[in-house]
């Protein structure tokens, strides 16, 4: 299994990931806050936006899926690493560059297809950097750090605005992206593998084949991400209930302090109890928002359901992704994360075209109920599952 030659390094390199982190979606969610109304500024509009972001994620994710394979395959990752920083945040500013929807395409196309590069290989990374014991505590902290950024760049964006324009929140979006490369480039420390210790010997092949273990959890994510549709339906059924939509960034804003707040305690609870039945719980605050969405008994129950679907990302990203590094082998951690985030991504977005036909046909509410009493499902099967057993390499 892997080891962390150095408790310093380990120490460092959390702290790193968590910086680069943080500065990296300060730039993106200052940048990506404004896009839509810089698009309708262009002369672009909602079907654009639509076919932008849905190739930008589907590129994202067989990026990560490629990014695994490199992970599990390379010596030094951190190359990866950096570069798809790099790239993501040089291409950033060159949107207050752009004149026509196509520009914005191959800018958002650059950035995404850095970030699925990079994203699998730093999680790796970063389970190599620290003991098994601390996993959970590891992908809480570089989770909580990342949704700060996303509450520090739309604020810092409404800031600018007035001053600067649409074309000048994306040129600032540089500096805290030059500060997320300079973290990235001085912090963070390859780490030597156990398996590949020795200077001349090579990083041997992943396992063609997982345990039952990762196969069982794999199910059972894959089936609540059937029922996770995006969370602009969240927004859309608020707004249908009586929240303004300018009201809308601070639903999400609610959500991020949340989501911000548990992430490390999360994270860190599942080192000492069981991963599952803390994603199962996850589950079920999904289910219980979702719910509450669907009957949507007052405006101030919208508001309060909102603040605690923070609290189902926080015990379930970091949490998931400790879950499914400790049950594969660990030079098969990369191909189980990319597969992870491949397999999610593509069932969130069939959740969202049957969300959105089931919303077109039947109404708000049914959608609502049916993402509910998937993540019920999906809780119970976690509960049911010996998924927390943990990788033990065999002995000679």
């Amino acid at each position: 299994m892997a080891s962390v030659a150095n408790p310093q390094r380990s120490s460092r390199n959390l702290f790193a990931f968590g910086a680069t982190s943080f500065l990296n979606d300060t730039a993106s969610e200052m940048a990506y806050w404004v896009l839509p109304a810089f698009l309708v500024s262009i002369g672009a509009g909602p079907a654009q936006l639509g076919v932008i972001e849905g190739i930008a994620e589907s590129v994202a994710s067989f990026a990560k899926l490629f990014s695994g394979y490199i992970a599990d395959r390379v010596r030094h990752r951190k190359p990866v690493v950096v570069g798809g920083y790099f790239v993501a945040n040089a291409v950033k500013p060159l949107l207050a560059l752009a004149n026509s929807w196509g520009h914005v395409l191959g800018i958002r196309f650059a950035d995404r297809f850095a970030k699925g590069i990079r994203g699998t290989t730093r999680d790796v990374m970063l389970a190599d950097s620290v003991p098994r014991s601390r996993l959970g505590s590891a992908f809480g902290l570089l989770q909580a750090m990342d949704s700060a950024g996303a509450i520090a760049g739309p604020l810092l964006a409404l800031l600018l605005l007035p001053h600067y324009g649409l074309r000048g929140v994306f040129w600032f979006a540089a500096i805290p992206g030059a500060l997320c490369v300079a973290a990235a480039s001085f912090g963070i420390r390859d780490v030597r593998r156990e398996h590949a210790a020795a200077d001349n010997q090579p990083t041997p092949a992943p396992s063609p084949h997982f345990p039952g273990k990762f196969y069982f959890v794999l199910l059972a994510v894959t089936l609540f991400s059937l029922g996770n549709s995006s969370d602009m339906f969240l927004v859309l059924r608020a707004q249908s209930v009586g929240i303004p939509a300018t009201h809308a960034p601070l639903l999400g804003l609610v959500f991020n302090i949340t989501y911000t707040v548990f992430s490390w305690p999360a994270g860190g609870l599942s080192d000492r109890f069981s991963r599952r039945i803390l994603a199962a719980a996850g589950y079920l605050v999904f289910a219980a928002v979702y719910f509450t969405f669907a009957i949507a008994p007052s405006i101030v129950a919208i508001w309060f359901a909102m603040a605690f679907y923070g609290l189902f990302y926080s015990l379930t990203e970091p949490v998931l992704k400790a879950l499914v590094v400790e049950v594969v082998a660990p030079e098969s951690r990369g191909r189980a994360l990319g597969i992870y985030a491949f397999i999610t991504s593509v069932a969130i977005l069939l959740a969202s075209l049957i969300t959105g036909e089931l919303w077109k046909h039947y109404g708000p509410r049914v959608p609502f109920y049916l993402s509910a009493g998937i993540a019920f499902a999906s809780a119970t099967l976690l509960l049911i599952s010996r998924a927390t057993e943990t990788f033990k390499p065999q002995t000679v």
